[in-house]
């Protein structure tokens, strides 16, 4: 089978620097015994910033030939939202390029969709295996996951981070915590302080500890890991790539300049992240920025973390970045956009330029957000009142409207099984939307 091309993969769904480790030469760090065993420590505080859920269903609608609606075989693609059968007592969900996550109340991690680097966590000997959902084997109770183009991770309630899957470049895979090595089930990430929230982008993860310390790892090309040199940042500008490329893959601190800065929160976007430091609530972003998806109206890559002036003045609840652009959400409800306006991304309308500094949406001002999701070219909204808003590109029909048509403004998701249910969390992937639900 043909597999489509991927897309941005959007950051975690449900969210409330460590010293560096030692990486080894040549092919990376050896595996502890400790590795796959389940962490002792005491449970920390994990952010959330999606509404807690006691247990919903999920929806799925868009794309689906790679499995990722979890919806069967059978079903390709779905122009309005279907529930995916067999899940009850969902609390989070995330998707990615072409594969989907989600928690029980349990805090067992379910996976589906594409598994060819990895992605699923699970083994799946037959195609048929990952068009419908599997139990990922995760020690201890996840609290929290994220999902990126070909890589997903799960947090734990003590503070452990377990990932899987892989990394790319332009060049292809870059392999996971080992230069050119697929991570086909969940490997334990070594910090030195436990972890309280983790995101996703593309190609990269991020990391916040307790005290405050961001960690990045993954492709840093484009400057989203804040802590690669240009120079260094892709293959080609390497002297060979052993060590270079193994420092990207594990997890190490990102370095503030001049001055040290604690942070409380972090995103992770489709080639960008963002930072917000403690206390004083500045909003730093590194990488790709040309089209203001960072909010920068300088349009050059970012390789160190930057204060985005475009933020201040505000208190900025969540983040989060597609393609070529990014929402943003105060923590009264406000709904902004920035970046590129094709297709109606920003949801502003039929306009003629770039937002390059983050912009309220108008037609949402009347609206409290309460979850945003930026796909590679689509937007996703949630409301206080249990609504979604899509708005962008339609061709994959991830905006569960009934048809392929680009949305210029907001318009909510519809479809009959939405008809007695409210929408507490929703995600833009590559080329579906998932949506989380419970009764009205």
């Amino acid at each position: 089978m043909v597999r489509p091309t991927r897309s941005v993969a959007p950051q975690a769904v449900q969210v409330n620097g460590v010293s560096e480790p030692h990486v080894a030469k040549g092919r990376g760090r050896k595996r502890t015994k400790d590795t796959d065993e389940p962490s002792k420590a005491k449970k920390v505080k994990v952010q959330l910033e999606a509404p807690q859920v006691t247990g919903g269903v999920i929806l799925t609608v868009g794309m689906g030939d790679i499995g990722q609606l979890g919806l069967g075989p059978d079903v390709e693609e779905k122009s309005l939202p279907a529930v995916v059968p067999s899940l009850t007592d969902i609390v989070a969900v995330a998707a990615g390029g072409l594969h989907t996550v989600c928690i029980d109340k349990a805090g067992k991690v379910r996976t589906w969709g594409c598994n060819d680097e990895g992605a699923l966590g699970r083994l799946t000997p037959n195609e048929e295996d990952a068009f419908t959902s599997g139990t990922v084997d995760v020690p201890g109770k996840v609290v929290q996951i994220c999902a990126g183009d070909c890589h997903t991770a799960a947090l734990t309630d003590d503070g452990t981070v377990y990932a899987w899957g892989c990394f790319r470049d332009n060049s292809g895979p870059l392999g996971f915590l080992e230069d050119g090595v697929l991570q086909k089930t969940p490997i334990k990430l070594t910090t030195d302080a436990p972890v309280v929230k983790i995101s996703s982008g593309n190609n990269h993860l991020v990391l916040l500890t307790k005290d405050g310390r961001v960690l990045t790892c993954g492709c840093g090309e484009s400057g989203q890991l804040g802590r690669i040199a240009e120079v260094f940042a892709t293959r080609d500008s390497r002297n060979g790539k052993g060590i270079e490329t193994q420092l990207q893959l594990y997890p190490i601190k990102v370095y503030k300049r001049r001055k040290a800065v604690v942070f409380d929160a972090v995103w992770a976007g489709g080639m960008t992240t963002f930072v917000r430091a403690e206390g004083t609530g500045d909003i730093y972003g590194f990488g790709l920025n040309n089209y203001n998806q960072l909010g920068h109206e300088d349009t050059s890559t970012k390789f160190q973390p930057v204060l985005i002036k475009g933020f201040s003045g505000k208190t900025w609840k969540q983040i989060s970045g597609g393609q070529h652009h990014s929402l943003a959400l105060t923590e009264d409800g406000e709904v902004h956009s920035m970046g590129r306006r094709e297709y109606g991304r920003l949801g502003m309308g039929d306009i003629k330029g770039d937002m390059l500094v983050p912009t309220p949406i108008p037609s949402l001002v009347k609206e409290k957000g309460v979850v945003i999701s930026a796909g590679e070219c689509v937007s996703i909204v949630v409301t206080e009142s249990g609504s979604a808003y899509g708005f962008g590109m339609g061709t994959n029909q991830q905006l569960g409207q009934g048809n392929d048509d680009d949305q210029l403004e907001p318009k909510v998701v519809r479809g009959k099984q939405l008809a007695e249910r409210r929408v507490l969390v929703a995600c833009a992937g590559g080329q579906h939307t998932v949506l989380l639900c419970v009764p009205k």
